[in-house]
């Protein structure tokens, strides 16, 4: 029986090099010269630092264009609230990997409401859809690709 995954990953060396490729352009900048700022990388989170909050925003754009270049969805990044410390105005980024329960809860009932010929269920951070025929399952796909999902999803596993 035909089965695919629907999952939410991220692949980390690519967030890598985006960290990196931004850090580079942000030496680069001559509005940043003389200008305490930083881009970290922790093992699931960012974390941006600059002197001012507009500062801020400039490295936020900066670092969602690296990831557009790297082909990752900037719907991955989950901002965790700003503190001040010193002079210096943080922001905490966190990675989002693996489907919520509620969000697989989610894409099971809107799978359920299209009437395709599959059926969805949840295992563990992943939803696996099955079905009798290929098509029904690349019509699941393209349902979920066209939704307004807040999460970025790939879709992998898949079997015959």
């Amino acid at each position: 029986m035909p089965s695919f995954d629907i999952v939410s990953e991220i692949d980390m060396h690519e967030v890598t090099n985006a960290v990196d490729q931004a850090k580079r352009e942000l030496g680069n900048r001559w509005d940043f010269k003389n200008v305490e700022a930083d881009i970290e990388l922790d093992s699931n989170s960012l974390t941006i630092s600059a002197e001012q909050e507009f500062q801020l925003e400039q490295l936020l754009d900066m670092l969602r264009m690296a990831f557009a270049k790297r082909n990752i969805d900037t719907r991955a990044l989950a901002e965790d609230g700003d503190s001040k410390a010193g002079k210096l105005v943080k922001q905490h980024l966190q990675l989002k990997q693996g489907i919520e329960t509620d969000m697989a809860k989610k894409i099971v009932k809107m799978i359920k409401e299209a009437k395709l010929k599959v059926q969805a269920s949840i295992q563990g951070d992943k939803v696996r859809v099955t079905g009798k025929k290929r098509d029904d399952l690349q019509s699941a796909i393209a349902l979920l690709k066209e939704s307004e999902l807040d999460i970025p999803l790939q879709f992998n596993n898949f079997r015959d």
